[in-house]
């Protein structure tokens, strides 16, 4: 379903962004799917047009597991919107993974449950490759953008996405550090998936928060909770705007990507 409202790139993230964006005005976009998360902020940031829609809405009032991630990522791609940045606040899995530094993550791991992550129901058959998950022209973008910043970066990680709304049991925990994943979120999955769907580039930033409570051998180990992460996200929001701010800066609107042909060879 097509808006003559358009944008060049997309954000999800919290309501804290908003600031990022000039001459911002709200556009609502309707979808065969349903209503997406909130209104759009449409607008400029460093000189391109910018889709800002924060995930979980305005007020947060969204839990992670009630996202219409079909919605969201459908409405990106009727604004016209071929590139996205999903900054997403994450719990670390590994010591040396610690709260304040950022993830440009290259791999996902579904541990979701019921979610829907597709838009491809029949019937034409249709299996889209997702050997590489992140967009490999925008994380070399975010990588250079964080380190510019001085951010304690780490140039990989895999994201392990639970469905949320509850934090991990330390069993759970353990279990995914032992796999050797980096990061736990619950937003990642399917968002990163139906943007390669629909034949969007996609990176993640994943702002370290909170050491998962499974965790041994660290400071702290009490489990998390919400308010905490919110704090220590707060707390980095500035940061996590100047980045996206260079990333965007620095992303050639026109430049070809494999993420834009995903799906060839998909069917049939």
């Amino acid at each position: 379903m097509q808006t003559k409202e358009r944008a060049d790139i997309g954000v999800f993230g919290g309501s804290g962004f908003y600031s990022l964006i000039e001459n911002a005005r709200e556009v609502e976009v309707e979808t065969p799917y349903g209503s997406p998360s909130d209104a759009f902020a449409l607008g400029e940031i460093a000189g391109k047009r910018v889709a800002f829609l924060p995930r979980h809405g305005k007020a947060h009032r969204i839990p992670p597991h009630m996202i219409n991630y079909r919605a969201n990522m459908w409405a990106m791609k009727a604004l016209g919107v071929k590139r996205i940045v999903g900054p997403t606040a994450c719990g670390s899995l590994k010591a040396a993974v610690k709260p304040g530094s950022m993830v440009v993550a290259d791999q996902v791991v579904d541990r979701t449950s019921g979610r829907i992550d597709t838009f491809y129901d029949g019937p034409i058959t249709t299996h889209v490759s997702f050997s590489d998950p992140y967009c490999p022209t925008l994380r070399p973008i975010a990588i250079e953008a964080l380190k510019s910043l001085k951010i304690d970066t780490h140039e990989r990680g895999t994201i392990v996405v639970v469905g949320g709304p509850r934090f991990s049991t330390r069993s759970e925990s353990k279990w995914y550090a032992s796999a050797g994943w980096e990061v736990i979120n619950m937003t990642q999955y399917p968002e990163c998936y139906l943007a390669r769907e629909l034949e969007m580039c996609y990176v993640n930033i994943s702002l370290i928060t909170d050491y998962d409570v499974g965790l041994e051998g660290v400071e702290g180990g009490a489990p998390v909770s919400h308010h905490e992460v919110i704090e220590v996200f707060n707390r980095n929001n500035a940061r996590v705007k100047d980045a996206i701010f260079r990333i965007i800066d620095k992303t050639d609107i026109k430049a070809s990507c494999t993420c834009q042909s995903a799906l060839q060879g998909a069917r049939a």
